[in-house]
Formats: structure tokens, sequence, C-alpha cells
């Protein structure tokens, strides 16, 4: 995976600790910065999958990628479930609108 994808994880990743963290006028701000990481590091995952000469057929072969095994391990336990949902999208060939991604 490249320094681009590994650094938006990262991102994301303290973006969701600040979110966990924030006081009542700070919730909203972080939240949108939360938001707006995780979908960026989505995008740049896309953007690596659409790269590899041998694309994973399933969600479970794409899991399986070293890569994504360990970016799957740092991930808090409640974006299991969204990673899985947008990882399945990118496995598809398919991308979520932006409207979808507010909803």
């Amino acid at each position: 995976m490249n320094r681009h994808v590994s650094e938006a994880v990262q991102e994301m990743i303290d973006n969701w600790n600040r979110m966990q963290s924030s006081g009542f006028d700070d919730a909203g701000d972080d939240a949108d910065r939360f938001q707006n990481s995780f979908y960026a590091m989505i995008d740049l995952l896309r953007d690596w999958f659409a790269e590899l000469a041998v694309r994973p057929k399933t969600v479970e072969e794409a899991l399986g990628l070293p890569e994504v095994e360990r970016l799957y391990e740092q991930l808090p336990p409640p974006l299991l479930l969204n990673f899985e949902t947008e990882l399945e999208l990118i496995v598809e060939g398919l991308e979520r609108s932006e409207d979808a991604r507010y909803e």
C-alpha cells in the first residue's frame, strides 16, 4: 500500500480519536473532519486497488491482502462495518455518490 493511503489512515484515526473526546462546542466540526478524512482514505484506497495487477473479486479476498489486513487491524471497532461496506463497493467497481456519503 502506498504512503498516501497509510498517511490518510493515520489522519483518519487521529480525527476519530479527536471526535471521541471532543466537547459539545467542537463535536460537529470534529465529526465533519473525521467523516471527510474517512472518505478521503477510502478514495485513496480505491485508487490503490485500481493499480493492482490482480484485483480481488470478493471482500474476503480483499481483506486477505496483507496491506488491507494491516489497515483493517488499525481501525477502531465501530468503523469496521463501514469500512467493509466501502471495500465491497471498491471490489465491485462501484462508487458511492457524494450525497450518499452524508446520509
